[in-house]
């Protein structure tokens, strides 16, 4: 039996929007679920960088949120002022707790920085960081950051010690890096390079840097850590974006009221 074109045509047309309102039917009704382990995935990096988690360790969600809760600590800051905010204050400028998205807050509150290594265009007035605990002492706390690689933008945490200066561990969440290549700043034999190394010089100014090569260990070259070979661009771009939030523009204002005591 043979079909007219105009049939053939219509068929194709209504199979093509049938499929289509199944997918997007699909792609509605998963969202909440995918939103969930992204902050699933955030609360496990958070974890291993603490060095709360072993790195590849398969556990339940709801062990991965137990941990979480019964040692991270999160805080809302001012940015600008590296001052702890209160609910109070927190409800002043919009902000849920609960339910706070640190990539839809930037995009709706960011404010415009000069252009700069890192590739950061703009930062938020407000940032949420966490901080590890030990009883009722912080002996750590874990930083959001990111910058430009050479692909895309790279996300990740940096643990510092409670000294505010020491490197704990360095990861990434997400990104677009070349596998093999720029995509080794995942490898684990690299970021264990980074505990031990300092973050501020003797002049109180970020100095830390990935080289072109190999640094040594911590004792030797405490602010340099080795690059990625084939990919120069990303290692480098490490470096800036952690120079960059540790500088004026990111943490250190709240790095420094940490060491004075007056973050915790």
């Amino acid at each position: 039996m043979q079909y007219s074109s105009k049939y053939i045509i219509g068929f194709a047309a209504a199979l093509c929007l049938v499929c289509a309102i199944c997918v997007a039917g699909l792609a509605v009704a998963l969202k909440p679920q995918q939103e969930l382990n992204k902050v699933l995935d955030r609360k496990e990096k958070v974890l291993q960088v603490a060095g709360l988690l072993d790195e590849g360790a398969k556990k339940p969600a709801a062990e991965i949120q137990a941990l979480f809760e019964a040692n991270i600590r999160s805080q809302f800051i001012d940015l600008e002022t590296g001052a702890r905010l209160d609910d109070a204050q927190l409800k002043e400028r919009g902000i849920d707790p609960g339910n706070f998205d640190p990539r839809k807050y930037l995009s709706e509150n960011g404010v415009d920085v000069e252009k700069n290594p890192a590739g950061v265009p703009e930062i938020p007035p407000v940032a949420e960081v966490y901080e590890v605990m030990r009883g009722e002492s912080v002996s750590a706390i874990i930083l959001p950051v990111h910058g430009k690689g050479l692909w895309s933008t790279m996300y990740g945490y940096v643990a510092l010690a409670d000294d505010g200066n020491t490197v704990k561990g360095l990861t990434f969440y997400e990104h677009g890096e070349t596998p093999g290549l720029g995509g080794e700043i995942d490898n684990p034999l690299w970021k264990s390079l980074w505990p031990g190394r300092k973050i501020y010089g003797a002049d109180g100014e970020p100095e830390i840097m990935v080289i072109k090569g190999q640094a040594g260990p911590p004792d030797v070259a405490p602010y340099e850590v080795d690059g990625l070979s084939g990919a120069t661009i990303t290692a480098r771009g490490v470096g800036y974006l952690l120079q960059f939030w540790m500088g004026e523009k990111g943490f250190k204002p709240f790095i420094e009221n940490f060491r004075k005591g007056g973050a915790s």
